[in-house]
């Protein structure tokens, strides 16, 4: 946190405000190019190989690629993408949201580059893993950050069901933890059936999708819990607050109403309403039916 206020208070004054505005907007073009012209889409694409071989523009370009297949809930993806943006940004601070993508859009180059680079190296040449990255996984680590910041927030599955973010966050760590270990299982699961070509193809496949996930996921612990107080997500830290919630809960049962007249209490009865009578000598509670009825108590 200190290291991200110095660079605010010297480089803030350079952050774009509403950042995800821009990003959405990206979006659009890229599934208007994508409906209207797949050839110039495809020059927008990150592909570690043509980068190597010129194509410099790609490093900067694909962040313009749609995160998901276009379909009837693209509104409503944006609309979430939108409302996350900006909550984001106004707990955060526009200086610190904007870090917070540029990290992920720089983890995702650089990883994507460096895995070429690498697997080159380690076939003599002969082949490299070239990543085909999606903004999909950069705007899932926003939706990491925004379910550990809010968890409790309610959304509407669906548009339909009420559910807990942190649920939802939870569902979406399990499955991309299940997607990276399928596509890694696949290819040692096939790579012993085929050979050349075919098994350098399998390669690319699997472990594009892997690492892109490994990736995103970094970003958002890198970033995320570099600059919190990591001790309040300390299992000994987390069990004290489970305890005392339950604690809580459990004081807020015990304590209840109980009318002096008839006995009902607000555990029996929760339609009830209860009161003390100021004009009774001690602590006397009636329901709202013996409030104005009741003979005052005087000793």
């Amino acid at each position: 946190m200190n290291f991200l206020n110095k660079l605010d208070r010297k480089f803030g004054k350079y952050a774009i405000p509403n950042l995800i505005n821009y990003l959405l907007i990206g979006y659009g073009i890229g599934y208007v190019l994508l409906l209207f012209n797949p050839k110039i889409y495809q020059l927008l694409e990150l592909s570690p190989e043509l980068v190597m071989q010129g194509q410099i523009w790609r490093l900067f370009t694909w962040i313009l690629t749609i995160p998901q297949t276009f379909n009837f809930f693209i509104i409503f993806m944006f609309l979430f993408y939108y409302w996350i943006g900006h909550t984001l940004e106004n707990h955060w601070g526009t200086f610190r949201y904007n870090m917070y993508m540029l990290s992920g859009y720089l983890i995702m180059t650089v990883g994507a580059m460096l895995i070429y680079w690498i697997t080159l190296l380690a076939s003599g040449g002969k082949f490299g893993i070239s990543l085909t990255m999606s903004t999909y996984y950069i705007n899932m680590a926003s939706f990491l950050a925004f379910a550990t910041l809010f968890p409790d927030v309610q959304v509407y599955f669906m548009m339909i069901l009420p559910v807990k973010i942190k649920w939802l966050a939870i569902v979406d760590g399990v499955y991309l933890g299940y997607t990276c270990l399928y596509y890694v299982g696949t290819y040692f699961q096939r790579a012993g059936n085929v050979s050349g070509l075919v098994k350098l193809q399998l390669a690319n496949l699997c472990f594009s999708e892997a690492a892109a996930i490994v990736l995103s996921v970094l970003n958002f612990l890198i970033f995320f819990l570099a600059t919190r107080n990591i001790k309040k997500y300390s299992p000994r830290e987390m069990k004290r607050r489970h305890t005392y919630q339950k604690q809580t809960r459990q004081a807020q049962t015990i304590a209840k109403h109980k009318c002096a007249i008839c006995g009902r209490t607000n555990e029996t009865n929760p339609e009830l309403s209860f009161r003390f009578c100021s004009k009774c000598e001690g602590t006397y509670e009636y329901c709202q039916d013996h409030i104005f009825t009741h003979e005052h108590v005087r000793h």
